[in-house]
């Protein structure tokens, strides 16, 4: 290690060191053990240039154990990017951009939000498929307009997660060479000795997945980390990981101690542990001139290779005059010309048709549209109905194609949609049944906190299931997607509101869940284009009441709409007249203005809502006097319609529910 180096890692450390200090908060013990080795991937590797943090191809760096936040800050500082010292002495404060654990979105350079372990892991596995299926189908020979690397620095606490074992497992079948992650072995958890919960041979681990393993047993020498990231670089044929020796809280009274993981040091142990390492004990936040030119001499490096990179495009884009339009359309996340012209409308006489396969109709033709349509399921396409059947598998063999087999790995499925997402020129989905989305809920949270442009397609929704019984029939489902802030769900009542929920997936180009039926449902009469308005509202009068001013309002979600209109026939045979509103959207509902709302749900009207799921939720909607029809248990197994008649799902129970609220003395509740 030079003086140079040595001063410049030091930098790292103690800029990282006092920004917890300053916070009195947060986890000094990781950039402590391992500035080193990002030091040597900042310097020597990464291809980026802060003056533009979306330049296509850059690599991406993904701080898996995202509590080792303050060393990814000074990185961002000392390379360039618009992360300033002031912003670093503002560390996890209210409106700083430099929070306790990344996000993405709030400070420039940061990939991805991370700080649940193991999702940054899983979501560089889509940021690697990404550049491995853009490049396969736009680079050229001697033009490769796509040519980045996906890295990361992983913890004995991410190998630790489910979600890693899932992902790891995959990304060798895959043939993700360009993935390449430094392993953090400081053998210390948050709560002691990691050797106590974690005596697994890590290296022994991912070879066996298939992985090209390397390892170096000093974390502070510089050249042995360079050697393996060279070799990582030429294994091209298979992911990487270096697994490097370093130890927590390097230098300080707590080195190699749990202590060092997640508090500050304190005035005491930081003034040691900067007399130990020959640092400046004042003033804090210092960067030394030295290590501020040689920071600089990497940004200009940066600045020149993009420079190299956009006289590469330009080459490429006078060969390809034809494609250009479409990659940079892509790159921008914007929607191409004509794009819903002729897309698939379904007649009455087309059903019953479950919803499940309209939607799988819709995606193909939108596929055909929009190449940056790339997905699958945790092995379920032929049950979830998302096999674009146009389109090749996606593989080590064969990166151009568009189906991913995810096999039965919710979680990592979900976070990987997450990573294609993040890396740009993708509009990701993944599929599984609705009640499994249990097994993905921390990437899922990620995709509403983050807001990246992904579809999750969850079928199977309700009872109905029958037969498979309670392990496979969701009824809390719906309410916990609901309640993630930022988090379209979209529960379709029959095939073209289906098709309208697709085209605000592909034009709104957020995270959406779309929740779909296995039961085949008829295809209601009215005019697509009231639909797609309706939908795009999250609710609207599908309906109205036959007669005569309405009495009631019956408020319905999917396959529970064509049991509120059939109770709706049957309340006017006996003379009363209510309204039956769809209501594929709370949160589209919800961001309505109030006036539609008003008009939508008149205060005046007492109102019934019917959905299989619990009822929770739905007072928000129907107030102090209304009722809920749902299902406020588990499932059964039987055949769908005998468990739905069993648990009240029926036309009688609903026009029971209705009565009860026209009558003052039987009003309100569940019903």
């Amino acid at each position: 290690m030079t003086s140079t180096d040595e001063l410049c890692v030091n930098t790292l450390r103690f800029l990282a060191v006092d920004a917890v200090e300053k916070a009195r908060s947060g986890h000094p013990g990781l950039p402590l053990g391992a500035a080193p080795m990002a030091y040597v991937l900042f310097d020597r590797f990464l291809k980026h240039d802060p003056a533009d943090p979306g330049w296509w191809d850059r690599d991406r760096f993904v701080l898996s154990p995202g509590h080792g936040s303050a060393l990814l800050y000074a990185l961002l500082h000392c390379t360039g990017y618009p992360v300033t010292l002031d912003d670093l002495q503002h560390f996890r404060e209210w409106g700083s951009i430099t929070p306790g654990h990344p996000e993405h979105g709030v400070t420039p350079g940061v990939e991805a939000t991370t700080g649940p372990l193991g999702q940054g892991f899983a979501m560089g596995l889509g940021m690697a498929i990404a550049e491995h299926h853009l490049a396969a189908v736009y680079n050229r020979p001697g033009l490769p307009v796509f040519d980045h690397f996906t890295y990361g620095i992983v913890s004995d606490g991410d190998l630790m997660e489910g979600i890693t074992s899932e992902a790891a497992s995959l990304a060798a079948t895959l043939g993700l060479g360009k993935l390449v992650y430094l392993y953090d072995n400081n053998k210390v958890s948050l709560e002691g000795d990691a050797r106590v919960e974690f005596t697994e041979s890590v290296p022994t681990r991912f070879r066996a997945y298939g992985w090209d393993v390397r390892s170096v047993e000093d974390g502070n020498d510089l050249a042995e980390i360079e050697s393996a990231i060279r070799g990582a670089r030429e294994a091209v044929d298979r992911p990487s990981l270096i697994s490097v020796r370093t130890h927590i809280g390097y230098g300080s009274p707590v080195q190699d101690s749990h202590e060092a993981h997640g508090e500050p040091l304190g005035p005491e142990g930081t003034r040691e542990t900067k007399q130990r390492l020959g640092w400046p004990v004042e003033p804090p936040f210092l960067v030394p001139p030295e290590a501020r030119a040689h920071f600089e001499e990497s940004r200009a490096r940066g600045a020149l290779r993009r420079q190299e990179w956009l006289a590469l495009y330009g080459r490429w884009k006078s060969q390809e005059p034809a494609l250009a339009p479409e990659l940079e359309r892509r790159m921008k996340g914007e929607l191409p010309v004509g794009w819903a012209d002729g897309l698939p409308v379904f007649q009455p006489k087309d059903g019953p048709l479950a919803t499940r396969d309209a939607s799988g109709t819709m995606l193909n033709a939108l596929a055909k549209r929009f190449p940056e349509i790339l997905g699958g399921s945790a092995d379920l396409a032929p049950s979830t109905k998302t096999l674009l059947t146009s389109d090749s598998n996606y593989g080590r063999g064969n990166p151009g194609g568009r189906n991913l087999h995810f096999g039965v790995r919710e979680h990592a499925m979900v976070a990987m949609v997450n990573g294609l997402a993040l890396h740009g020129g993708m509009l990701p989905y993944g599929a599984t049944f609705l009640v499994f989305s249990d097994y993905a809920r921390g990437a899922i949270r990620l995709s509403a906190l983050m807001q990246v442009p992904m579809v999750l397609v969850l079928t199977h929704d309700s009872i109905a299931v029958g037969e498979d019984g309670p392990t496979h029939e969701p009824v809390e489902h719906l309410l916990s997607l609901r309640a993630i802030p930022g988090l379209l769900v979209l529960r379709p009542a029959d095939a073209n509101e289906t098709r309208a929920a697709w085209k605000i997936v592909v034009s709104r180009r957020k995270p959406t869940m779309l929740i779909l039926t296995r039961q085949k449902l008829p295809v209601l009469p009215q005019p697509p284009t009231q639909v797609d308005q309706g939908v795009e509202r999250g609710a609207y009068v599908l309906s109205p009441a036959e007669g005569g001013r309405a009495q009631a309002l019956l408020l319905a979600t999917g396959s529970e709409v064509h049991l509120a209109l059939e109770a709706q026939r049957r309340l006017l045979q006996e003379g009363t007249r209510v309204s039956v509103v769809s209501m594929p959207s709370w949160e589209l509902f919800d961001a309505q203005p109030a006036e539609y709302r008003s008009q939508v749900l008149p205060d005046a009207l007492p109102r019934v809502s019917v959905e299989a799921g619990v009822t929770i939720g739905w007072g928000r909607y129907v107030g102090l006097h209304g009722a809920s029809v749902g299902v406020d248990r588990f499932g059964a197994s039987a055949p769908g319609p005998i468990v739905q008649q069993k648990l009240g799902l029926t036309p009688e129970h609903v026009v029971d529910a209705v009565r009860s609220v026209l009558t003052p003395s039987g009003a309100g509740g569940s019903a």
